[in-house]
């Protein structure tokens, strides 16, 4: 079993680059189906969702080709629009496909999704948005089917914002006669990258960084290029990095308006900013200062993916600070690994309050998916001795090798093998 052993209380300084977004790339991928031709896609992100992403595109008969951080895929031959239950399984996101195949193939046949235990994620909004186009779906609770007899473009009015929901919808409609408005869509950067590659092929689509999404109807998508937008999670967490370490930190290739929103509780922290050129730099005070309190909500809202590496930042300053999460009811499943470090923090349904301690220690502690998992590596590295993190390929679904990235800055942190286990 492969763990991080990281030794702490380091204080972490330099300069260290963030790689694509991964919720960009993997809606991206499945947007590559409607392609009859080759997508060139810059700054991907070597990570294991990704790998599972080319796996199904391989499945279905699509040509992948890596070249450094470049993925060349080809999706001129799509040969099946089933993908069976193991794929479906290793990632949550895989649901992205139901809506890409359907369009391309007219019928596509799917496993519910896997992922992430982090609480419920329905994906009946994902299916009323089919069934409004006049997509036919069969749904056991287990197995989905989709089938194209007729569809035609409509307009989806979803209850509440869903990234996931949007992002289908897009796809499903890119084909459909007319125009399709989406009404109460997800904003979320990943989606208007997800629309920025889809038009760069051709697609007509209005509004992706909108409530509103309008998309006109084309008959076939061309071959394009497209550079994947930096991935502003991982920004986030190496921001909590250099606050719990009271570090000077320059972090490079990095979207100003993408991460604005989790600037807030850095600077009530007592964080200096500075921003330039595609660059950020953070610069922590001695003492970090408590959060009054932090809610996770739907962009431009504070990411419920940087709740977790927040909340361990947090752990060592002045005060008690209370977070609350909007998003997910499950998503405080890494505090009892986190008070393993000696923080002290109380969680009840969907709040959390930490009260700051003057130290933290190492400790043995397993990751249980994968922001929280980053939130223990954060914690390890204000610890002092050495902590091992265990169940770490939960962290390899969203940061390509975490371990050579933060040693660059300064922490003691590296890849073992135990083949006993923890």
């Amino acid at each position: 079993m492969e763990y991080l052993e990281i030794k702490g209380n380091t204080r972490l300084g330099g300069e260290i680059d963030v790689h694509g977004a991964k919720n960009s790339v993997l809606p991206i991928l499945a947007g590559a189906v409607l392609i009859k031709g080759e997508s060139v896609i810059h700054n991907c992100p070597d990570l294991s969702d990704v790998r599972v992403t080319i796996n199904i595109l391989r499945h279905l008969g699509a040509k992948v080709k890596k070249e450094g951080s470049t993925l060349i895929v080809n999706t001129e031959k799509i040969t099946t629009g089933n993908i069976p239950e193991e794929m479906m399984q290793e990632m949550r996101s895989s649901i992205i496909f139901l809506g890409a195949l359907a369009s391309r193939t007219g019928r596509a046949c799917l496993f519910l999704p896997g992922g992430c235990d982090i609480g419920l994620r329905p994906i009946d909004l994902h299916l009323k948005a089919l069934e409004a186009f006049g997509y036919e779906l069969d749904f056991d609770g287990v197995n989905i089917c989709c089938e194209n007899n007729n569809a035609k473009a409509s307009k989806i009015v979803f209850p509440f914002e869903s990234v996931g929901a949007t992002e289908n919808a897009i796809l499903a409609s890119v084909f459909l006669k007319g125009t399709t408005t989406i009404i109460n869509a997800a904003r979320e950067p990943e989606i208007e990258d997800l629309a920025d590659y889809l038009n760069s092929a051709g697609a007509k689509i209005r509004g992706a960084s909108t409530s509103v999404i309008e998309i006109e109807g084309v008959e076939k998508l061309f071959s394009t290029q497209h550079t994947v937008i930096p991935d502003r999670i991982v920004a986030s967490t190496y921001m909590s990095a250099a606050a719990i370490t009271f570090g000077d930190l320059l972090i490079r290739n990095v979207n100003h308006s993408h991460l604005a929103p989790v600037f807030p509780p850095f600077y009530e922290m007592g964080c200096e900013l500075y921003l330039a050129h595609n660059s950020l730099r953070i610069k922590a005070p001695s003492e970090l200062r408590r959060v009054k309190i932090t809610k996770t909500g739907a962009f431009p809202g504070f990411p419920t993916d940087s709740q977790a590496t927040l909340m361990a930042a947090l752990s060592v300053a002045r005060g008690s600070s209370v977070i609350k999460e909007n998003i997910f009811e499950n998503r405080f499943r890494h505090v009892p690994e986190l008070i393993k470090f000696g923080a002290d923090i109380t969680a009840l349904s969907r709040v959390a309050v930490v009260h700051g301690v003057k130290s933290l220690h190492s400790a043995k502690v397993n990751c249980t998916d994968l922001r929280g998992g980053a939130a223990l590596v954060v914690e390890a590295l204000a610890a002092q001795g050495t902590s091992k993190i265990y169940n770490i390929h939960h962290i390899d679904r969203g940061y390509e090798c975490i371990e050579k990235s933060l040693a660059q800055i300064g922490a003691g942190i590296t890849r073992k093998n135990d083949e006993e286990g923890s």
